[in-house]
């Protein structure tokens, strides 16, 4: 991927992803602001670990984040 100057990070996709050394875009479950008390602990904990996403945004996430990778 060719980057132009002036190319700029998306800070908005940078607070919300991140890249590992393997290039895996990794990111946040969702369901965990509210509404807590009603889901399993089990369910909790799960929530509250970061997921692989699907190589159909990886690219789209990539190109957000010019420098990372």
């Amino acid at each position: 991927m060719r980057r132009p100057k002036g190319i700029k990070t998306k800070k908005s996709v940078s607070k919300r992803f991140k890249i590992t050394a393997k290039g895996k875009v990794m990111a946040r479950h969702s369901g965990t602001r509210h509404l807590l008390s009603g889901k399993s602990a089990k369910r909790r904990r799960r929530l509250g670990e970061w997921k692989e996403l699907s190589s159909t945004d990886v690219y789209k996430i990539k190109s957000c984040l010019p420098f990372s990778h």
